[in-house]
């Protein structure tokens, strides 16, 4: 894996937004799931990173991670209740599979293989 280097996310626009590497994550599978052999119930979302992180900006898109629904906000109509949702907890969810920003790397070298 690359070593992370924080202007490497900002190659799009002076906001870190960058549309097709969004599009590129959403065919990923949860990297949950995934790691821990789960089986994924629900579809996949982009979540920015929280981890370590202070304030309310919101950081690159080239930061982001694919959890499915469950993993990501476990909304109240998620099928799988017995996944934990980053943002109904973070610290437990931490605890439980580690920090979201250890994903990024793995996340990024799926997305350039797939170009």
């Amino acid at each position: 894996m690359s070593e992370l280097r924080y202007s490497d996310f900002l190659e799009s626009d002076e906001l870190g937004r960058d549309t097709q590497y969004l599009s590129d994550l959403h065919s990923l599978p949860c990297c949950i799931c995934e790691a821990f052999g789960l089986t994924q119930t629900s579809i996949t979302e982009a979540h920015h990173v929280i981890c370590g992180r202070y304030g309310n900006e919101r950081t690159p898109d080239r930061m982001a991670i694919p959890l499915c629904q469950c993993h990501h906000q476990g909304l109240r109509f998620d099928r799988d209740k017995s996944k934990l949702a980053i943002h109904q907890g973070k610290e437990t969810w931490a605890a439980e599979y580690g920090p979201d920003y250890e994903y990024i790397s793995a996340t990024q070298d799926k997305i350039e293989r797939m170009a």
